[in-house]
């Protein structure tokens, strides 16, 4: 088995599948700190040697940052120096109109200490709403932190066409986009995959697995409804329900799990092979918080599916009709099912209420 990788650009390897973070944040149920910065030296000893991170994700930079100043301190720097890390910068949904230059460097800065690097590989970019401030100036300090040797690449997360065009339109070179994308959500095939391609954008998929939901533990199991304490199934629960009835949802995982059989592989192996198959995409995020978890990612490079398999899965596809609209569409509407569940000001205000909450 050997993990295949990417170039994003010369110089910047990615592994297929990326570690995720946001599950290591608040919001998202337990997490042993410790335990989970230990265990990341066997992910990047294995393979798995990007890590996908926010500086909105509480706590995460900082995790990964011990994680690396250990192996550093252990095995030396070319160990460390395998580590690539992609992170976020999200500023405040509150703070649009009226953030300054020096403000959005200081976010990288920021980044830079609790990572404890001397470059942000990555750094992809997210502005809550095109009709507050203005992001292309905003971007314009990422590009200029990048000539100052402080970003090596720079990207986009949670937008389409639209939202896109006018940064690659002012001469800005993006590496990629990170979209959510999945069996349940094929809204980048809606027109984004196409044009990513054509201009030179790898998709960094998260979702692949939505929170868990594409696993063998939701295998017959009767609709919860949203009775959850963890945020992230909850958003993936209101996808769910954009692909369909809970039925059909049952005869998704039902066929993953007969090609899988077939195959002697888990059901979340097909899952996420089949978003690596897809046209333009340049890796997958997986939220994998520890170690235990490892031998299921890799199993997925040993794994080829056939036009048997693809032709059983999309005959499910075939039959669902959402979600629908443009990536991030339904997260965009704040006071929507999908955007009423996020947090907005989590740069300044890490204890943030999710929007709508009192509201039931």
């Amino acid at each position: 088995m050997t993990v295949e990788t990417t170039d994003l650009r010369p110089g910047h390897r990615i592994s297929r599948i990326i570690k995720g973070g946001w599950q290591l944040a608040g919001d998202h149920g337990e997490v042993r700190r410790d335990a989970a910065i230990r265990d990341m030296e066997a992910f990047v000893d294995a393979g798995i040697t990007t890590f996908d991170c926010a500086d909105i994700y509480t706590g995460v930079e900082e995790m990964i940052g011990a994680f690396i100043a250990d192996l550093r301190n252990r095995r030396g720097a070319e160990a460390a120096d395998r580590v690539v890390v992609h992170t976020k910068l999200v500023p405040d949904l509150g703070r649009l109109a009226d953030i300054r230059p020096d403000e959005i460097e200081a976010i990288v800065d920021r980044s830079l200490k609790r990572l404890g690097i001397d470059r942000l590989h990555l750094v992809q970019f997210f502005w809550w709403d095109r009709s507050k401030g203005d992001a292309v100036a905003a971007f314009e300090v990422l590009k200029d932190c990048q000539r100052k040797g402080k970003i090596g690449s720079l990207g986009t997360t949670n937008w389409d066409i639209a939202q896109t065009r006018p940064f690659l339109d002012a001469g800005y070179d993006l590496v990629s986009t990170q979209v959510q994308y999945s069996l349940l959500d094929r809204r980048p095939e809606h027109g984004l995959a196409d044009w990513a391609r054509a201009n030179g954008l790898g998709l960094l998929c998260f979702g692949t697995l939505a929170g868990g939901f594409l696993t063998e533990g939701w295998l017959g199991k009767p609709d919860p409804g949203f009775a959850f304490e963890n945020r992230s199934l909850v958003k993936y629960r209101l996808i769910i329900d954009e692909f369909g009835p809970w039925e059909r949802f049952q005869a998704l995982l039902e066929t993953l799990k007969a090609v899988a059989d077939r195959h002697g592989v888990a059901l979340s192996s097909v899952a996420t092979r089949w978003v690596l198959d897809r046209p333009g995409v340049a890796a997958a995020i997986v939220g994998a918080r520890y170690a235990r978890h490892l031998p299921r990612m890799l199993e997925v490079f040993d794994l080829a599916l056939d036009d048997a398999d693809r032709a059983r899965i999309g005959a499910i596809l075939a039959e669902a009709p959402g979600p629908p609209g443009p990536v991030y569409g339904l997260e965009g509407d704040r006071e929507g099912r999908h955007g009423r569940i996020m947090k907005y000001n989590l740069n300044t205000r890490p204890d943030d209420r999710v929007l709508g909450a009192s509201d039931g």
